[in-house]
């Protein structure tokens, strides 16, 4: 105990006894912590536990309320509660039942403040174990370090970078402070440890701390006044947050003299590579990943989404049981954040496909991946249903202050107004709509932090925008998507060309914060696949939809064309339902087939070359958008009938039968030989999801001119080398959604090298690692 009463505590142990007596007798309530714990819950909800002297307990569920309830949330940084559940809902307890007939009123500040029996006085069992449910918004500034003894608040925590360093993006480094009663106050580097610098850091969206020059610290120290914290800090470094942290010892306050033999702690950042000030400084000094074998898929944001994992070649999921925030601070370090925000289970982020690779993953918080931690291989009884997912803190880039939306009927939705730089002047602009669509909206809605893109418009007349700010001053915007500001997306610089101008024809945006995910069955199209011979007189209807090769039209009505048939099976895998952009009044009907298209091209199926040259292709229009199927306990929404709503329910799936006018690929000119076939869905991104990666599936084929095999058919961006051939010349197939699909190589035969089958890394387009030895490149078709 420290201050004057651990000093009376010194002097005589008989009058610490008294001291402590008389400070209880002024009804002074204990300090307490809380935690939500429990099974299968959010992050927000839980079994309430409450530690009190050294021991971590429960709450009895006897005359509990919502005014509780919101006391509870409110000590725990939420705005406030939803709802609380008796009957140990979440999972029954141990240890001790700590309160019981508790009564709030509702504006107590920790529930030690509350009415009950007192601490420990109980008749309950941890059958009655009370669980609450808080709103998902937090109290801002909300943050909070705490020991057994004292319950001291800190508001919030800042990197000071001094005046040299302010104009830099992100802050990388500078003196710690934090706000402590309105007021911004240093701590004493006399106990600061690179510990504590770690987890500060990562709060701030780092991976890691590096050494920095003190000598000018000590310098600017020395002529300002300092304004120190009453307490050091003690992290042991592995957490998520400094709310995580000890108290460090109790600081005397002696005005310059304080920290007699320190100064103001401060600390040093190593930004992700996305992340660096500078393209030279982010190549030479910024954290790198070696070899990512994580990954994040479905996240609107950057740094959040469900982590997947490369195992033998073939990524897959993370199970959520026992999944926490320290096994997610290793996901977020790993990929080149900061410690995670958030540990999200039960396919928050949405679910994904292919194999468990992990299941009860236990990290310390200190393995440089997520492969190091300890995890069960087995993972029976886990779905994707349980699939794990991280938000992960960044760096402040401030690019949501250079971007706006104006004239919306809500905060989600407007015209899309940008801040440029004319005539020496920064100004308020419109951007040129020529060329915008889902890409484009998809990098707004990002930088603003408002989700996915709903829709992308290129006439924003109906909303009234700031009328200082038609002018437009971005034109010929083209984005890939992944872009962190729509400034990185290419576009024309100063030189704006936008022949329609801007005003009503402004580039505009809806967001949302949820989005669908469609994603193909692929051994539904494997295990369908066939060819059928059938005459040119009885595909009137699908030659006037264009889904028979060119050739066709200048056929013989009497020849026959043949078509690599096949069924496909859609599943929404998001978190939101798959509708077409256009309304039902906008969809087209065709007279032959006697069906509205709610999309012209919902798909696209294409047989490649091995150098990745089309050589026929197909494509599907949405006639017909439906739930044919869903998940158990999911109500179907959508059927065509009697020109019903169209659209895909989340957990649904549609399927397209083998026998359907258009689900083929007429390759009635195609020779004998080793092809790709290729599906891709919502190819022109007409609808926004939350992963386009997963749209592709590829299959190796074979066709010897009478049968057809297809096999190895997979999803998304695996690349898996396979040879075809024995000698010293080799064929590999590269499969993935890049457009490399076949090389020839000359190898130097290394039977170690070939044990296993070798894998390629791609990354951003660029092959980044062979792990064989190539003498020469003979020929490949490489586009990105």
């Amino acid at each position: 105990m420290s201050g004057p009463l651990g000093t009376c505590c010194l002097l005589s142990g008989l009058l610490c006894i008294l001291v402590l007596r008389g400070a209880r007798s002024n009804s002074a309530p204990p300090v307490i912590q809380l935690r939500l714990a429990g099974e299968k819950r959010k992050h927000y909800e839980g079994r309430v536990e409450v530690l009190y002297n050294g021991e971590w307990g429960t709450v009895c569920d006897d005359d509990f309320s919502l005014y509780a309830a919101h006391v509870v949330c409110r000590e725990l940084g939420y705005m406030d509660a939803q709802a609380w559940y008796p009957s140990a809902k979440y999972g029954k307890g141990e240890g001790r039942i700590w309160l019981d007939n508790v009564h709030c009123s509702g504006s107590e500040k920790s529930l030690a403040q509350c009415e009950s029996n007192g601490f420990g006085v109980s008749d309950c069992k941890h059958s009655e174990d009370v669980g609450v449910v808080c709103s998902t918004k937090r109290i801002p500034g909300f943050k909070f370090i705490r020991n057994q003894i004292h319950n001291d608040q800190v508001e919030d925590v800042r990197i000071r970078a001094t005046y040299s360093h302010r104009k830099r993006v992100p802050i990388t480094e500078g003196f710690v402070e934090v706000k402590d009663g309105g007021k911004w106050r240093q701590i004493c580097s006399e106990d600061w440890t690179e510990m504590n610098s770690r987890v500060i850091c990562g709060m701030y969206g780092f991976p890691g701390v590096k050494r920095f020059n003190v000598r000018p610290y000590k310098l600017l120290a020395q002529r300002r006044k300092k304004n120190y914290w009453g307490f050091g800090v003690n992290c042991a470094g592995n957490e998520a947050d400094l709310s995580d942290c000890k108290l460090g010892r109790e600081i005397k306050l002696k005005g310059n003299s304080t920290c007699g033999r320190g100064m103001p702690a401060v600390i040093s950042c190593v930004p992700g590579r996305a992340f660096a000030p500078s393209v030279s400084i982010g190549f030479r000094k910024a954290y790198r990943v070696e070899q990512p074998l994580v990954r994040l898929r479905g996240g609107a944001m950057l740094g959040e989404g469900r982590v997947e994992v490369l195992r033998n070649g073939e990524w897959g999921t993370v199970c959520d049981d026992n999944w926490n925030i320290r096994a997610a601070t290793v996901v977020c370090r790993e990929l080149g954040f900061g410690s995670a925000k958030e540990a999200l289970s039960g396919a928050k982020m949405g679910q994904g496909i292919g194999p468990v690779h992990m299941n009860e993953v236990e990290c310390s918080g200190f393995e440089k991946s997520l492969t190091e931690c300890s995890f069960n291989l087995e993972s029976l009884g886990c779905s994707h249903e349980e699939d794990a997912a991280v938000k992960c803190n960044i760096p402040a880039m401030g690019f949501n202050k250079k971007l706006r939306l104006s004239g919306g009927r809500n905060p989600y939705e407007g015209r899309v107004e940008v801040l440029a730089e004319r005539n020496g002047l920064l100004t308020w602009g419109s951007v040129c709509s020529d060329s915008w669509g889902t890409m484009e909206a998809m990098v707004v809605c990002r930088q603003l932090g408002l989700g996915f893109a709903s829709h992308a418009f290129q006439e924003t007349w109906y909303w009234q925008g700031d009328p200082s700010s038609d002018a437009v001053v971005m034109s010929g915007v083209r984005c890939s998507g992944t872009e962190l500001s729509l400034d990185q997306c290419l576009h024309h610089g100063s030189h704006i060309d936008c022949p329609k101008g801007g005003g009503r024809f402004a580039a505009g945006v809806s967001c949302t914060l949820t989005a669908p995910d469609l994603v193909l069955n692929a051994p539904v199209v494997e295990q369908t696949t066939y060819l059928e011979d059938r005459p040119l007189y009885a595909l009137q209807c699908a030659m006037e939809e264009n889904c028979l090769s060119s050739a066709a039209s200048k056929a013989d009505p009497t020849s026959y064309r043949r078509l690599l048939r096949f069924s496909s099976q859609i599943h929404n895998n998001g978190l939101s339902d798959f509708q077409p952009r256009a309304a039902h009044h906008s969809w087209t009907w065709h007279e032959c087939h006697r069906h509205y298209h709610s999309m012209e091209v919902f798909t696209h199926y294409d047989l490649l070359s091995l150098n990745g040259t089309k050589v026929a292709e197909g494509h599907k229009a949405s006639f017909c958008l439906e739930d044919t199927q869903c998940d158990e306990g999911i109500q179907k929404r959508y059927e065509c009938a009697n020109f019903g709503s169209q659209g895909i329910t989340v957990g649904c799936w549609d399927t397209y039968r083998h026998d359907i006018d258009c689900q083929w690929v007429d390759i009635t000119d195609v020779k004998p030989g080793d092809y790709i076939f290729q599906v891709v869905i919502n190819p022109n991104y007409e609808v926004a999801e939350s992963d386009y990666t997963n749209n592709v599936m590829k299959c190796q084929t074979r066709y010897d001119g009478h049968r057809i095999w297809t096999y190895n058919c997979h999803i998304g961006e695996t690349f898996k080398i396979r040879s075809t051939h024995t000698d010293e010349k080799f064929f590999f197939f590269l499969t993935g959604s890049c457009s490399i699909f076949l090389m020839m190589v000359d190898i130097k035969w290394d039977e170690k090298v070939f044990s296993q089958p070798p894998i390629v890394q791609v990354q951003n387009g660029i092959i980044m690692k062979w792990n064989l030895s190539l003498k020469m490149l003979k020929t490949s078709n490489y586009t990105h």
